[in-house]
């Protein structure tokens, strides 16, 4: 885009993906958002920081992706001048990252609804933890909270509340129902019990060691969190990572999607009254877990990416075991695909479930595997692809109809997909070493590490500290956009399908939870 059609000049950031930045005033920042919604554009990321302790006041921070990349706008708030402009009449997703970035800094946008979003009376609300003067206590005396859920009225019209704990062992999220018998005219979630201040904790680590709890943001998107922190630190401090490590990272990535894909096509079937699948694809996942511990001594790949490559290399002996494991999944799954479309219980209750529309998915910005499955093809591998994608040409695996069955076909087609790359990447994987030394980082420099996980594109904004610490690290889980659009895809629905379609999209509590 041009940024001087709107009085700005833009730098570059350093990034993986091509990025520009520019610092913004109010009315700039709406001009340029309206400018990239406009054009097809989405967002990716909102947060605040404080800057007070560099008499810069505080900081809003909203990145987006148009065709040329990632847009960084930078809007800076005097410390008396502590409010900026409402972002969600043009990113609907925005709405709960202001109320979120609230919670941890104290800054308000001037949006109607102001409710909490991450704070759960569990510290004082007066308090920012976020703030640079922020200090910690062991134990604050517990607060009152009384949440103030939005209810439907007229006749015949009552309430489900489910949650936040729940009968299985998932993670825990409050869902209030409004409906009608069992056709559900609303649904309003209240998440953030899963809050573990993640990025208060980065605050005192080292750059090399944030790496470690970057991958533990989602424990079901370790590899992809730590390949997004890993690139903006390299980007921060300038390290080539040796092309082996970029191959083995992407083979990680890819087994880390087709592991999580084969979970949850086994528990959509069990969700669907179709216990089989659930054993079914159990199996098979159980079987790419174990490769996993064997090649690299986790399950489920923590802390196999580190700042600079990878931790150890793959052995001969593990990549053929990986080969094979391929073609029998391969014939696997695509002989429990023709049993899934062809039992008519199962496609009854998969069709025409929990749908989002290409323009509902487009206008609340969709993202992810369930965007692709309601049009929106958009997949980080393909539009920006970071090496070794670049020379693999990854297929997109996108879908129409945007119902549960839209779903289960993307995931179909993206462990097709993902089994295919994991060929090519056993049959091109260059030699060499496979990691590269980190260097000091360069004080108050920002990066960029963006990268498209199993659910869907992680980003993480990194700034550097003094003596190579972390001054800020906003972690986004692609989550955080399509959390508030299940709510619409269960609307006209009836109660008894929320599970299928909840689990049809799979989002992640703990992701969005800093």
């Amino acid at each position: 885009m041009n940024f001087s059609a709107f009085g700005l000049t833009a730098a570059a950031v350093p990034s993986a993906v091509p990025a520009r930045r520019a610092a913004a005033t109010a009315a700039q920042l709406v001009a340029v958002c309206r400018d990239i919604a406009k054009r097809g554009g989405r967002l990716v990321a909102l947060w605040l920081t404080d800057e007070r302790d560099r008499e810069a006041g505080y900081c809003l921070r909203v990145v987006l992706e148009d065709a040329e990349g990632l847009v960084l706008l930078e809007h800076t708030m005097p410390e008396g001048e502590v409010q900026y402009p409402d972002l969600a009449p043009i990113f609907p997703a925005a709405s709960r990252m202001q109320r979120a970035a609230f919670d941890l800094v104290g800054v308000p946008s001037d949006a109607d609804d102001q409710r909490p979003w991450t704070w759960m009376a569990s510290w004082p609300i007066d308090q920012f933890p976020l703030r640079r003067d922020f200090v910690a206590q062991d134990k604050w005396q517990p607060g009152e909270e009384e949440y103030p859920f939005v209810k439907v009225a007229g006749d015949g019209v009552h309430e489900i509340a489910v949650g936040p704990v729940h009968a299985g062992t998932i993670e825990p999220g409050h869902f209030r129902f409004q409906v009608v018998g069992e056709k559900v005219l609303r649904l309003e979630e209240r998440l953030g019990w899963a809050h573990k201040g993640i990025e208060k904790r980065f605050e005192s680590m080292a750059l090399v060691e944030g790496a470690r709890l970057a991958g533990r943001v989602s424990g079901d998107s370790t590899v992809a969190y730590a390949w997004a922190y890993a690139q903006a630190l390299e980007s921060i401090a300038g390290v080539d990572v040796p092309p082996r490590a970029r191959w083995l990272r992407a083979l990680l990535l890819e087994r880390e999607r087709i592991a999580n894909h084969l979970g949850d096509l086994g528990h959509l079937g069990n969700d669907a009254g179709f216990a089989f699948g659930l054993a079914q694809f159990s199996r098979l996942r159980e079987d790419v877990l174990r490769t996993n511990l064997a090649a690299c001594g986790h399950r489920l790949l923590m802390d196999t990416i580190v700042p600079g490559g990878v931790a150890h290399d793959i052995s001969a002996e593990h990549r053929e075991r990986m080969a094979q494991e391929c073609a029998v999944l391969a014939r696997e799954v695509q002989t429990l695909r023709a049993i899934y479309d062809e039992h008519a219980g199962v496609q009854d209750r998969f069709r025409n479930c929990g749908r989002v529309t290409p323009d509902l998915a487009r206008a609340l910005g969709l993202t992810g595997l369930a965007g692709r499955a309601s049009g929106q093809a958009f997949d980080l591998r393909c539009d920006f692809p970071a090496a070794p994608y670049d020379t693999l040409a990854v297929r997109k695996a996108t879908a129409a109809d945007g119902d549960v069955a839209a779903r289960v076909a993307v995931r179909f087609d993206e462990i097709a997909e993902s089994l295919r790359l994991l060929r090519g990447l056993a049959d091109g994987m260059p030699d060499g070493e496979v990691q590269a030394a980190v260097g000091n980082a360069p004080v108050l420099r920002a990066g960029l590490g963006y990268v498209e996980g199993w659910r869907g594109p992680v980003l993480i904004a990194l700034t550097s500290g003094p003596s190579n610490s972390i001054r800020r690290c906003h972690a986004h889980d692609p989550s955080r956009q399509n959390w508030p659009v299940l709510e619409h895809a269960i609307i006209d629905n009836i109660v008894p399908d929320f599970p299928l379609i909840n689990k049809s999209f799979n989002l992640s509590y703990s992701g969005q939870d800093l």
